[in-house]
């Protein structure tokens, strides 16, 4: 039990490119599958044992959550920028002081997101558009699940430490756990409690509490550097800037882009619960298709920041290039049995024939677009690990945001049908892949890319180390 604990973190600015990338890219994808498996369960079982209406409303609330968890995951992000370079340097007292930094910011944000959360619910619902018949279920379910989102965010934070030293075992162990306990306490206070939606936002809080109190734990019985001790929990204001310098941009960008698919919901919600239960299947099965290219740039990201935290670009641009054709070859794969079985896929979430209609049609118009995701998810989680948030903020705010709305409002005027609602995905993921692959390419990001200093933990600087 006690190897359990030791540092397994890895050195990734030597050896293999491509295995040190797949090596640790697969654990994460693993437990983002599972990560993904919470919601996904909450639907089949809301879908099966409540009804369309049910799945309607928890499909309802997701672009909400994912605005101020995104938020919070693009902190995250600059705070994992930061420790991998210092990893990477081998400054282990920076990594000490950004790991402290780090939690002690979490905790705060935490009080708030669980504020801000449950207080704003009927108005964030009345934003959408939401429909009276799951207006109810929806607010619910939200209320309950910023109740206990701080599990959600501690674990993720948590999670992020260990993979920007190299370690994403241990976050796959303990999301198997929550996945597993999540699955079961939704049959229990569903099918046999009878607790309805209310059955399925519990069981999920007490899945990401678990998940969250499993990485405290594996972070404070660490002898590494990047162990915490609740003594040393304070805030190193330097640190504190370069991790809001970097993840700043990325948490407006993503929790944007999420608010954004607020308006993309409310386009889906006035076709009815069938649209709407449709569309929350179909997004049930996006995430599971995304999830091999978003671990590749997690991966991706980490990469980069070591081998620039030791001044080796080369190595760095190598290993974003091999991650792009990995992670195009396996989408690929992926993709085509999805749309065969489309029809086959949506009915594990409602057999409403109306819903299975609206979902199938849904998966087999965005499917073959995925691979455009490839190259945005993968060049930006490369220029993220070089610091450079910035770009791929503005890229994908005007791509994701204006320009997708933009479409929505004038095709949906023109067209009465759904389907311009389903290609607004596929129209904003094309310009940001075209604008981000021209910008990596010929931008010389590399020379301008924000390193950390082992010399000077308190500032970011450009090329000085």
């Amino acid at each position: 039990m006690a190897s359990f604990f030791n540092r397994k973190d890895t050195n990734m600015t030597e050896g293999n490119i491509l295995q040190h990338l797949v090596r640790f890219s697969v654990p994460l994808l693993i437990g983002n599958i599972f990560q993904v498996l919470y919601n996904t369960v909450d639907s089949i079982v809301v879908g099966n044992f409540i009804g369309k209406e049910a799945l309607a409303a928890v499909g309802n609330v997701s672009p909400i959550i994912n605005t101020l968890i995104g938020f919070f995951l693009g902190l995250a992000a600059g705070a994992s920028v930061v420790i991998s370079q210092y990893y990477g340097a081998r400054d282990e007292k920076s990594v000490h002081e950004a790991v402290h930094t780090t939690m002690l910011m979490t905790f705060i944000l935490c009080v708030v997101f669980t504020l801000v959360g449950v207080l704003m619910v009927p108005y964030m619902l009345r934003l959408m558009s939401t429909p009276d018949d799951v207006f109810d279920g929806a607010a619910q379910y939200l209320r309950i699940y910023f109740y206990g989102v701080s599990g959600l965010m501690i674990y993720n934070m948590g999670a992020g430490i260990l993979q920007a030293v190299g370690d994403s075992k241990r976050p796959l162990y303990f999301l198997i756990v929550s996945a597993l306990t999540n699955t079961v306490l939704d049959l229990v206070f569903v099918v046999c409690c009878g607790w309805g939606i209310a059955g399925v936002a519990i069981a999920t809080v007490i899945a990401q509490c678990l998940s969250a109190a499993l990485v405290l734990i594996v972070l404070t019985r660490t002898t590494a550097s990047y162990s915490i001790f609740w003594s040393h929990m304070r805030i190193n204001i330097g640190i504190l800037r370069s991790i809001w310098k970097i993840g700043l941009p990325s948490a407006l960008q993503q929790a944007i882009t999420s608010f954004s698919n607020v308006f993309v919901q409310s386009y889906v919600n006035q076709f009815g619960s069938a649209c709407m239960a449709g569309w929350t299947s179909y997004g049930k099965i996006d995430q599971f298709i995304l999830l091999p290219m978003q671990s590749m740039s997690l991966s991706t990201t980490t990469f980069v920041g070591q081998n620039l935290g030791a001044n080796n670009i080369k190595r760095a641009r190598t290993g974003t290039h091999r991650a792009v054709i990995v992670s195009l070859a396996v989408t690929a794969v992926l993709v085509v049995p999805v749309m065969i079985f489309a029809g086959q896929l949506i009915p594990l979430f409602n057999t409403d024939p109306n819903v299975i209609m609206y979902g199938t049609l849904f998966i087999r118009i965005i499917s073959p677009f995925y691979l455009l995701c490839v190259v945005n998810q993968i060049y930006a989680g490369s220029l993220r690990g070089a610091g450079d948030t910035k770009t791929p903020t503005v890229i994908m705010l005007l791509s994701f945001v204006v320009f997708r709305q933009i479409y929505l409002f004038v095709t949906s005027k023109l067209i009465g049908t759904v389907i311009p609602v389903a290609f607004g995905y596929p129209a904003g993921w094309l310009l940001c892949s075209i604008v981000i692959f021209i910008y990596y390419k010929f931008g010389k990001w590399e020379k301008n890319r924000v390193t950390i200093c082992k010399s000077n933990s308190q500032q970011l600087k450009k090329d000085a180390c």
